[in-house]
């Protein structure tokens, strides 16, 4: 049953791939559409996006939030930085396939030899070595793909459990999560299920300070939209965004 499942999500995943593929001929360096949107029509579904956040923030309060507290204890500032790394290093490869979709070539080489390097040298990503070499880290999706090809954000969106997004990125993360995410292509249950579990716990462990912040907030809701949508302009424009598209 799991194989056989395995093999449909696989090939569903090279699918939507081959749909990506298609437009890595006519990848351009800068985003082509208006990131730009007026509210209303960013947050058209803020209804249903508020009742949704409101159901991430009790799941995060009753479960994610104490659990990753008790990881914080547990475990020393040097092993959570080591477990932090070793996940950064093996989303390394969706990253290097989204730099060549969107033409950034050179990008790749050098996210490739991040790679090869944290892998090797940094014993699989344990360490982060290659920065300390002076190889940048950086962060790619399909989402930011889609954006480069011209896809406009369309509506924002809160979804389960996964929290804000929008159409596109929504769309991205299909072929992300069906074929290239590494937590999940492997065909073992226990080990896919071990994979998120540490990686969701560590990261909600490096946002306890964030959290703070969004508590002091009198509307945390707004404050989380218009927090994801400067962070995804800056992503798109790797951290350039040119002056009529910021929000």
């Amino acid at each position: 049953m799991r194989s056989n499942s395995f093999k449909t999500r696989q090939t569903m995943g090279m699918v939507f791939l081959a749909i990506l593929l298609t437009g890595c001929a006519t990848a351009k360096q800068e985003p082509t559409v208006n990131e730009e949107i007026a509210a209303e029509e960013y947050d058209p579904w803020e209804r249903y996006n508020r009742a949704v956040f409101e159901f991430n923030n009790k799941v995060d309060r009753n479960l994610l939030k104490p659990v990753a507290k008790g990881y914080r204890r547990a475990l020393p500032g040097t092993v959570r930085l080591s477990v932090g790394n070793f996940f950064r290093n093996l989303f390394e490869p969706t990253t290097v396939i989204n730099d060549l979709l969107q033409g950034k070539v050179k990008q790749a080489a050098a996210d490739t030899g991040r790679f090869l390097i944290n892998s090797t040298v940094g014993i699989l990503g344990l360490f982060d070595v290659a920065t300390t070499w002076g190889i940048e880290r950086h962060q790619e999706d399909f989402g930011q793909t889609l954006a480069v090809w011209g896809i406009n954000p369309g509506p924002y969106v809160v979804l389960p459990f996964l929290g804000p997004s929008n159409i596109r990125d929504g769309v991205g993360l299909i072929p992300y999560y069906f074929y290239t995410d590494p937590r999940i292509i492997v065909d073992d249950l226990g080990a896919t299920i071990a994979l998120i579990g540490i990686d969701v716990v560590d990261n909600r462990a490096q946002l306890l300070s964030a959290t703070r912040i969004l508590e002091m907030q009198l509307d945390p809701y707004a404050f989380t939209r218009e927090g994801y949508r400067q962070r995804r302009l800056n992503l798109i424009f790797d951290g350039n965004p040119p002056l009529e598209f910021e929000p």
